[in-house]
């Protein structure tokens, strides 16, 4: 009966979300058309409602940890479901993230992703996506702000591993930032496929910084060591057991 009466409360919970996102987007349409920043902004609204409404609705609490930057640099994220992307958005001042080239053919949510400076790649073309990141990037496509890569490219459950991606280098060594290494355990409360939404606090964490400079074989494994060692702490404090 617990579970009959959760399930419901996530059936609610994501029938709304997607309700506010097409009502929030739609609203925003006029503004984005005259102010590309606009698009970011009601992208934050949302994130921010979509984390309210999930405490509210199924109980799903989300924590911040570490020190959220502010300045120009490289996050590189744990990709566990939609929530962490949420989480980043609502948290950071200017997110702009790297996605996967197939969401730019979402209804109006495509070229909304592209006014807030998102950048497509084809991940079907490893060599060529990466050179057309770092050239979107060099023009400046995504405009200032943190850069968003998930270095394995894509989600990942719990308890998986999927090799982290060389694309990740290639930004850290062309942008000549810090990287912002983040982990998390959003998978466990909030899973990539289905509506069922466990209730719990999920937590992203933002790690210290990986300072420029660092040969791009240093920087991988420095890289995956500090995220997979703090995803895999903060899944255990979730209580998953692999």
């Amino acid at each position: 009966m617990k579970y009959a009466v959760q399930w419901l409360r996530s059936l609610i919970f994501v029938a709304q979300m997607y309700l506010a996102i097409l009502i929030i987007m739609l609203a925003y349409t006029p503004l984005v058309l005259i102010n590309r920043n606009a698009a970011l902004r009601w992208m934050q609204l949302y994130a921010r409602w979509v984390r309210l409404s999930a405490a509210w609705i199924v109980g799903l609490k989300t924590e911040l940890r570490g020190e959220v930057p502010t300045g120009a640099v490289l996050v590189a994220s744990k990709h566990q479901s939609f929530l962490d992307s949420v989480v980043l958005v609502s948290s950071l001042g200017a997110p702009r993230f790297i996605m996967k080239k197939q969401l730019v053919w979402i209804p109006l949510a495509g070229w909304h992703a592209l006014r807030a400076g998102f950048v497509a790649v084809d991940r079907g073309k490893r060599g060529a996506a990466i050179k057309q990141m770092l050239a979107d990037v060099q023009n400046g496509a995504t405009g200032p702000g943190q850069l968003i890569i998930y270095p394995q490219g894509t989600r990942t459950a719990p308890g998986t591993y999927l090799p982290y991606k060389m694309g990740s280098a290639a930004l850290y060594a062309q942008l000549g930032q810090p990287c912002i290494p983040v982990a998390t355990n959003v998978g466990v409360f909030w899973p990539r496929h289905g509506i069922y939404r466990k209730p719990g606090r999920a937590v992203i964490e933002f790690l210290p910084p990986i300072e420029p400079g660092l040969s791009a074989e240093a920087f991988m494994a420095r890289l995956e060591a500090a995220i997979e060692t703090a995803s895999n702490r903060l899944l255990a404090e979730a209580g998953f057991a692999g």
